[in-house]
């Protein structure tokens, strides 16, 4: 009887309490015991390969962010990509992978390719990320409790953007928020020019004399929502899309039959400015406060381990 009754103490109590020592009632939807890898589908093989968290934070900061950024911009980097990869693990549990390691969800590269990438400088760009995920291991963005989606992209107009503007859903803590650091980036303006022809052409118009140009609805940051070209309606992310542009924040102008247009900022817009967050850190700001700037009213947890 006594044996039963140890077996059952070692078998059935300890694993409860383990369970109830490393998560809050918030938390266990993420199980740090069963989670601790990550399911990465490969974009050029297909393949899927499994990777221990940290391992997986440190190719994607390597991945996502310039290495000559400040420690605490990568960081920041590595809290919101953990956050965000976690989130994906959340909802994607009952699927084959977790993220795919392009733009898609987050680039990853893995150590082999960041060898070849950084050459006779591997050693000291490697150590430099990998300190900026040990330095904020297992540490994760949370909103009311709940493992937060911490979108980021590369560079704003000055202003983040509203969830509901640049997707669909009004999500709390991806608010807009200023982001006046971006200025100075290098890619904070883009500037690209096609012959008159080419740009209806791309634009799949018919031949004009004459652009019209008239923008129909912007974000309040300044993004274009909806415009018109020639008397045909596109949204913004349309004509990114067949212009190749870098930012739904632009103007287009004619002159001399070449069509000038001007982006500034690079990517989506909502969440964290990367490039907002290099200049924060290079003016002291701390890699909690660079996230919290960005994400409204979130907290950092730490997973117990």
């Amino acid at each position: 009887m006594k044996k039963v009754l140890l077996f059952s103490f070692l078998f059935v109590v300890i694993p409860t309490v383990i369970i109830f020592y490393f998560f809050e009632l918030e938390e266990k939807e993420f199980l740090f015991t069963s989670n601790t890898m990550v399911r990465i589908k490969r974009s050029e093989s297909g393949k899927i390969d499994i990777v221990p968290l940290e391992d997986y934070i440190i190719g994607v900061v390597a991945g996502e962010m310039p290495v000559s950024f400040e420690e605490e911009a990568l960081k920041a980097q590595a809290v919101v990509s953990r956050s965000y990869v976690m989130y994906q693990i959340t909802k994607n549990a009952k699927k084959e992978y977790d993220v795919v390691d392009t733009v898609l969800n987050q680039v990853y590269i893995d150590s082999d390719s960041l060898k070849t990438k950084w050459k006779d400088k591997y050693e000291e760009y490697y150590n430099k990320v990998m300190n900026a995920v040990k330095n904020t291991a297992y540490q994760y963005i949370v909103y009311d409790g709940k493992i937060a989606e911490t979108l980021f992209f590369s560079t704003s107009a000055g202003y983040t953007e509203n969830s509901e503007d640049v997707f669909i859903s009004k999500v709390p803590y991806l608010r807009s928020v200023e982001s006046k650091w971006d200025s100075v980036a290098p890619t904070f303006q883009r500037v690209v020019k096609y012959s008159h022809d080419d740009f209806l052409g791309l634009l799949k118009l018919p031949s004009s004399k004459e652009i019209i140009v008239k923008v129909l609805a912007k974000t309040k940051a300044g993004r274009i929502n909806s415009i018109q070209i020639n008397g045909k309606t596109y949204t913004g992310k349309e004509v990114v899309s067949l212009l190749k542009l870098k930012s739904t924040n632009f103007t287009i102008k004619e002159a001399d039959n070449i069509v000038t247009i001007t982006t500034k900022g690079y990517g989506h817009g909502v969440g964290m400015s990367q490039y907002g967050a290099e200049g924060m850190a290079k003016e002291g700001y701390t890699y909690d406060q660079i996230i919290k700037h960005y994400y409204t009213g979130v907290e950092i947890k730490k997973i117990k381990n």
